[in-house]
């Protein structure tokens, strides 16, 4: 029988270790993302409007938000929900409407514009998913790219849905064309 040498044993040793490593993050990452508050950052167009807070918890998907994966936006609440394909919610988020409101029921995403442009508003936005419009104003999703919600511009009809900028992103990823869009009381 030969000896092993030295440095084989060292590299199997370091490669166990790195295997297991891997999955322990591995296994931490299946858990998936925690929903965590974001400190948005003071801006001279900030407003009273209540900060959004993140919930610890995604909230109930609310009765009559249809089935299967969509985006779920309640006016009432001005809360948002992406819902999974098994009903499931994976992210719950505050937002702040703009003053057009859509009326209840069942859109599609149609075009998004990664951004960032300029809102009607005024203020610079990104991660805009666009799913209907009213009285003339589209009705979509978006993010300020500073973390503001300003207040809509005095006389000026604006449809933008905002949200903080990590809910943004992930709205970004879960809101491709063709998503349903449950819009509830």
């Amino acid at each position: 029988m030969r000896a092993v040498p030295a440095s084989k044993v060292w590299v199997t040793g370091l490669t166990v270790g790195a295997i297991a490593a891997v999955t322990v993050l591995a296994v931490q990452a299946d858990k998936g993302p925690k929903p965590h508050a974001v400190a948005a950052r003071p801006s001279a167009s900030a407003t009273a409007h209540p900060k959004p807070t993140a919930s610890k918890a995604p909230a109930a998907v609310p009765d009559g938000s249809g089935t299967g994966r969509r985006i779920v936006y309640s006016l009432g609440r001005r809360t948002v929900w992406l819902v999974d394909a098994g009903d499931a919610a994976r992210r719950t988020f505050a937002v702040w409407p703009g003053t057009v409101a859509p009326d209840p029921g069942t859109y599609t995403v149609g075009t998004r514009t990664e951004g960032p442009i300029t809102g009607s508003d005024g203020v610079q936005i990104e991660h805009i998913v666009y799913f209907s419009v009213k009285s003339g104003s589209n009705i979509a999703f978006s993010n300020a790219l500073d973390g503001s919600s300003p207040p809509p511009a005095s006389g000026t009809p604006t449809g933008g849905i905002r949200m903080r900028a990590a809910d943004g992103t992930a709205m970004w990823a879960f809101g491709t064309a063709g998503t349903k869009v449950a819009v509830v009381k």
